[in-house]
Order: structure tokens, then sequence, then C-alpha cells
């Protein structure tokens, strides 16, 4: 009983501290877009679209986290201990930064190469989705790295979470319906790879 109450108090955790900085990084990016007069880098339509088949298809994938190798180890919380430590609210600003800086980083990039706006909103959707994998691969461990082999692999639910997202975001970049609706252009290979990039170095 004690082992599945932690786990299931990490999962929440886990689950709200990685919902915060993505859907910070994206806020971020839209208010300091508003502060300086620049263009969005993204439309509200590709806002929505990315909070909800990211909501769906990696946040839930939290909560069916196992426990933890070292769960039963730990000493018990404190009663009044906070959901979100002081140090997952400095991890919240650090991570929603970088996202920020990616996000900008990319959209610059795109338009410096000549590329029009709605290839560079698409590379821009893409590359957040890539950076919330990726993080969604830190986060998954509060107490240990997720630097191994088992945090690489993932589980089950992480893994499919991944393929359905990463279809997805094929699909809005690559189907003709959905270009129409969302606005997107095809990505070619080094736009691509630039995108995984900005995933790796999160």
């Amino acid at each position: 009983a004690v082992k599945e109450a932690r786990t299931v108090y990490d999962n929440l955790t886990k689950v709200i501290a990685w919902t915060l900085p993505t859907d910070g990084g994206e806020g971020l990016a839209v208010v300091a877009a508003i502060l300086v007069g620049a263009t969005l880098p993204m439309t509200p339509l590709q806002i929505l679209w990315i909070n909800m088949v990211t909501a769906v298809t990696l946040g839930l994938t939290l909560t069916f986290e196992p426990a933890e190798p070292n769960v039963m180890r730990r000493p018990p919380r404190r009663p009044d201990a906070p959901l979100l430590s002081g140090f997952l609210i400095w991890r919240t600003v650090l991570v929603s930064l970088v996202f920020l800086a990616g996000i900008f980083g990319v959209f610059q990039w795109a338009l410096v190469r000549g590329e029009d706006i709605e290839t560079a909103r698409t590379l821009v959707v893409n590359t957040i989705v890539v950076m919330e994998i990726a993080y969604l691969f830190s986060i998954r461990y509060l107490h240990m790295t997720a630097l191994t082999w088992a945090g690489v692999l993932g589980t089950r639910a992480v893994l499919i979470g991944v393929g359905l997202v990463t279809a997805a975001q094929l699909a809005l970049t690559y189907l003709p319906p959905l270009q129409r609706i969302f606005d997107t252009r095809p990505v070619g290979l080094v736009e691509g790879l630039v995108v995984l990039g900005s995933g790796a170095a999160l």
C-alpha cells in the first residue's frame, strides 16, 4: 500500500512537472511576441492542436509509470510538503525558458533562411512537440537520472504515446487536408534534423 501510494504521488508530480513548463514555454513565446510586437511564431489553432494532441498522447502516459527503483528506500515525505518542491519550481522556470529559446530560435532560423511564415510556424509546431517528447523522457524519473537504458527505452505506454503523437505530427505536416486547416507546410530533411536537434538539446 505504501509503495502504491508513493508511486501514485510520484506520477501525479511528474504529470504536473511535465505540463507546467511545456505549457509555460508556449505561453511565454506568445506573450514575448506580443510585448515586442513580433509576428506570432504559431497561430492560435496550432497552439490548440499542440495542447490537444500532446496532452492526450504524452501527458497521460506518465500516469502509467511504474514505481522508481528506490521508491521504498526513501524516507517518508513531510505531511506538509508541497506537491511542487522548490527544485521542481526552479526546473519549471528553467525548462520554460529553454522552450522559449527553442521556439524563437527555430522561428528566426527559418525566416533567415528565406522560408515563408507558414513554413516557419510549421517548424515551430514540430519543434515544440519534439521538445515535449524529449522532456517527457527526462521527467520520467524524479529521484534518479533518466540517462539510463530503461529511461531511454521508456515504458509501453510512453512508446505508444510517442508513436501516436509522431503519426499525428506527420499528418499535420504532410497531409493536404490538415495543411489547409492548420496552415502548415511540408518540412525538408535539413529542417527536420534541426527540429530533432532541438529536442536533443533540451
